[in-house]
């Protein structure tokens, strides 16, 4: 029998996440660890009466023991009133409340101990979305589980990444062949519509495994309700507004390489909706597929009385108007009818926090619940009132949203009122953007067996782990193979002379933006400033007196991204090491995909223009924090860093977040010489090789 080793302790926990639909106790993970509980009560009600059979049926081939501490039962009453086979949503308060006051418990409990034990407890009481959610908030936030490992959703809950026809042949996969025998499940690229539909020519980015799961995650680090020492994190108002501007931004680079014009903005909720969405996917443990959305749907007022919802489309859009006034005034009124000044550095964090409805929110009663209402609203055309007892859509789940059309013209239309905030604010003048002595006087990107400036594009294949979330059927693993966007790594290379007479450091930022609007013409700067993608930012260190520095950087060095392997990871695969480097392998869960760092492309090659500064690192640094100190700093452009503050002083999106100065209309003129803008060419090349497979695993 396997003794609890340390080893051992950071997988206890986890063996709760593995099989959601399965009971406590029935083995868990490959190891087949089984939980032995106190006293029978710790069971559900429904397995009390063969508690005591338990023990002899798994009593024989049992790896791993995990010892229950006996504790008195918290009461999880509350929680438990929404139904194990019902769906959960973030964006529906009743639901969000219950998964509140669950994270609080887990929060709440003193030791692991405590902890290990009402999480046993819970795990078959708790709706299994709801259970997932809350125990993988309060893992990511207690002080006493920051080196276990987080593993991705689409482990445990595989329905919500992948088509639902995959499933009936994983499960006979499973039954009739040995885990060597299996092979990949092939998930064709193309299964949700076919090209008769324009929008799915983008599919391949709006259903991406990766995409969805940094949006899950995301969401996870940056809860809207929760305890709040747990929502209230540095910029995180802020956060929410840039990561989801870079969302749309990379969605409409996306939509240009693939002759589509740029996302409309959902303004008239009372208009059809044009996009239909099929998003073929089956919830497994809510025993309910996804609802489709026809084109031409119509919104309608919600008023679901066993969800205890309803709001009307007037709502808000009498949310959306005070909004907007605030914007324009300048300032927001808290709850206590003061005036609070949406201040140049500050405005919009409050803002980000208002428009989400965080419980930040200064004021939620005058504000309301814009963006999270919006998402439910959209989430249910198809049953407002709850009639055909029918659940919400893809819209209703931060796991799924980013695969609906419709979610990038909701965000679009969001992200207008930071715009509008933008707009306000004064434009940076030349002396704010040039770092003195500085100068850039060369940049290119180098590519393997590409032309000077090319980047390369194709698709890859990739597979990923279903059987821990395959509940009742044989264990090992269960692969389903996806194709995926892909790139060549490249190498940026850069030329800078300092002018000073003493050593400098700066920040070096990188972006890339279409070369071409909709209609193949130059870009205004006004416009082009919300189309540049953020691909780097690092810190560097200049020589003095003229001295040329040659920059180099690998793309897989991106301070947006993480690997595959980190956002796919498996959940029993842990890094050797220190408790700090379990804690960044855990907390860069959060970060977008490597594999989609660059966009799509075209065959004949997409024309774009990559921009580069170097920023005075005296204005960008934060004390206490770094773009190159702390745990995960991956991914800290999007996700920030662990217990420290956001790792650079600037706004988000600097120097493309506010109207240029005064007589820039193009990029070439907003340039100051410590900034470098060259042409270069995204080619698509329409041909499909061997990713992270089960062969190449293997070899």
């Amino acid at each position: 029998m396997a003794s609890q080793s340390s080893t051992d302790q950071q997988h206890q926990v986890l063996y709760l996440l593995g099989r959601p639909a399965e009971p406590i106790f029935v083995p868990k993970g490959d190891r087949g660890a089984v939980f032995e509980v106190p006293r029978n009560d710790f069971l559900a009600e429904r397995f009390q009466s063969v508690a005591d059979n338990l023990g002899t049926r798994f009593g024989e081939d049992v790896n791993v023991r995990v010892q229950v501490q006996d504790i008195t039962f918290p009461d999880i009453s509350y929680p438990m009133q929404l139904g194990r086979r019902a769906n959960f949503s973030l964006f529906l308060p009743w639901h969000r409340d219950m998964a509140t006051r669950l994270i609080e418990i887990f929060m709440g409990m003193r030791t692991y101990e405590d902890f290990l034990s009402v999480a046993v407890y819970a795990r078959d009481r708790i709706n299994p979305f709801m259970y997932v959610y809350a125990l993988s908030v309060a893992l990511l936030h207690r002080p006493d589980t920051r080196g276990v490992q987080l593993p991705p959703l689409n482990e445990i809950f595989p329905a919500k990444f992948v088509d639902g026809g995959v499933f009936d042949m994983a499960r006979e996969q499973s039954n009739v062949r040995t885990e060597e025998t299996r092979i990949p499940l092939e998930i064709p690229r193309d299964y949700t519509a076919s090209d008769l539909e324009e929008e799915h020519r983008v599919a391949y980015f709006r259903e991406d495994v990766g995409i969805n799961l940094h949006h899950w995650h995301w969401h996870l680090v940056f809860p809207f309700q929760a305890p709040l020492n747990i929502v209230r994190k540095d910029r995180r108002g802020e956060l929410f507004f840039y990561m989801h501007q870079q969302i749309q931004a990379r969605y409409n680079f996306e939509r240009l390489c693939n002759r589509l014009g740029r996302v409309t903005r959902l303004l008239n909720l009372r208009e059809p909706i044009e996009e239909g969405y099929f998003p073929k996917l089956d919830t497994q443990v809510a025993s309910r597929n996804y609802p489709p959305r026809p084109s031409g749907t119509r919104l309608s007022d919600i008023n679901r009385e066993a969800d205890q919802i309803r709001f009307d489309i007037a709502d808000l859009e009498r949310w959306r108007d005070r909004i907007i006034e605030a914007i324009h005034l300048g300032r927001v009124i808290n709850q206590k009818g003061e005036v609070v000044e949406l201040t140049e550095e500050g405005g919009i964090d409050l803002l980000g926090d208002i428009v989400e409805a965080s419980i930040l929110s200064i004021n939620p009663n005058l504000y309301g619940n814009l963006h999270n209402l919006g998402h439910f609203l959209l989430a249910l055309p198809h049953d407002p009132d709850q009639r055909h007892l029918e659940t919400f859509s893809v819209m209703g789940d931060p796991t799924t949203a980013m695969r609906d059309p419709i979610f990038y013209r909701w965000h679009a239309f969001t992200d207008e009122l930071f715009q509008i905030h933008k707009r306000t604010l004064p434009s940076y003048p030349a002396d704010k953007l040039d770092y003195q002595g500085v100068r850039i006087t060369n940049l290119e990107v180098i590519t393997k067996g590409a032309g000077k400036n090319e980047l390369n594009t194709f698709w890859q294949l990739n597979d990923v782990d279903l059987s821990r979330g395959l509940d009742f059927t044989p264990r090992g693993a269960v692969f389903a193979r996806l194709t995926q966007l892909q790139h060549t790594p490249f190498t940026y290379r850069i030329q800078v002379e300092n002018n000073s007479n003493s050593q400098r450091m700066g920040t070096v930022r990188i972006y890339l933006a279409p070369k071409f609007d909709e209609r193949g013409q130059p870009w205004l700067f006004r416009d082009q400033r919300n189309m540049f993608i953020e691909l780097d930012k690092f810190v560097v260190t200049l020589g003095r007196n003229s001295k040329t520095s040659t920059i180099t950087r690998e793309s897989t060095q991106s301070a947006i991204t993480i690997p595959f392997s980190s956002t796919f990871r498996d959940l029993e695969a842990r890094p050797n090491g220190t408790t700090g480097a379990l804690e960044a392998f855990n907390y860069c869960g959060c970060g977008w995909p490597q594999h989609m760092l660059i966009p799509k492309g075209s065959a004949e090659g997409f024309p774009c223009q990559l921009f580069v500064m170097i920023s005075d690192i005296k204005d960008d640094t934060v004390e206490g924090s770094g773009p190159s100190g702390g745990a995960c700093v991956e991914s800290a452009s999007f996700c920030g860093i662990r217990d420290r503050k956001y790792p650079d002083r600037r706004s988000m999106g600097y120097p493309f977040d506010r109207v240029p100065r005064g007589g820039v209309d193009t990029l070439q003129q907003f340039l100051t010489p410590n900034m470098a803008v060259t042409d270069v060419r995204i080619v698509f090349s329409n041909r499909t090789e061997m990713g992270n497979t089960v062969s190449n695993m293997v070899t």
